[in-house]
């Protein structure tokens, strides 16, 4: 299989694919295209779709969409979602809200692995609200399945599904719950995330046109851990 995906600095959509099958022991080539410095087209139409990424291509197929990705992955590997009914029932349920929602807090808090940022005062209210149901529902998780990780103690696409939120929350320094804050770790310390963190500050594309943009809109740099 070929994982196509863009900058590990900025594409929180690319990270999903990537670091669940990386975690699970999934084989794969990875294909890096970076976004335009300038802002201007990707030129991902050459293998999506969409334009967009990730896309993965096995064989004939070709699969575009991180939750597509992660069901198609789950007909060849049931590890991708937890083993019980129940559990796996909560956990689509909340990959698919966070595949579909917190608007706020993706706005608010752009994906820059390599950079901290102080939000500038007073926070959003739609982000404090973003901020509030994602606390509610990791709670709901981590309490309900047993923890570590959202659905029990096996990683899971759930937890894929919020590793970009766990890179914001370190970036932006965002203030959730102990509780919140433990798994937030967890996600941060698996070697996956290590790897796509590492690669991340290596990587010599730095967007200051569109990406560094949207990640300043909200707040002041205070940090560039990049090379």
């Amino acid at each position: 299989m070929k994982l196509y995906i863009a900058n590990k600095n900025y594409s929180s959509w690319s990270l999903r694919p990537w670091v669940l099958m990386k975690t699970l022991g999934l084989p794969f080539e990875e294909s890096v295209h970076p976004f335009p410095a300038n802002g201007g087209p990707t030129g991902f139409d050459a293998f999506s779709p969409t334009s967009k990424v990730p896309v993965l291509v096995d064989g004939e197929h070709s699969i575009w969409d991180s939750l597509a990705i992660t069901e198609y992955l789950a007909e060849q590997h049931p590890s991708i979602w937890p083993e019980d009914k129940t559990a796996r029932a909560w956990a689509r349920s909340a990959a698919a809200e966070m595949h579909s929602g917190f608007a706020n807090l993706r706005n608010v808090c752009a994906m820059s692995c390599g950079v901290r940022v102080a939000l500038h005062q007073p926070v959003p209210a739609g982000l404090l609200q973003d901020l509030k149901r994602l606390q509610t529902l990791w709670a709901e998780g981590l309490q309900r399945f047993g923890g570590p990780f959202l659905a029990g103690k096996n990683f899971s696409a759930v937890d894929a599904f919020f590793c970009p939120v766990a890179f914001r929350v370190q970036t932006y320094n965002l203030m959730l719950s102990d509780e919140c804050m433990a798994y937030v770790q967890t996600l941060l310390a698996l070697p996956a995330m290590q790897d796509w963190y590492e690669a991340a500050l290596k990587e010599p594309w730095i967007d200051d046109i569109a990406h560094n943009a949207d990640v300043l809109a909200f707040g002041n740099l205070l940090r560039d851990l990049r090379g």
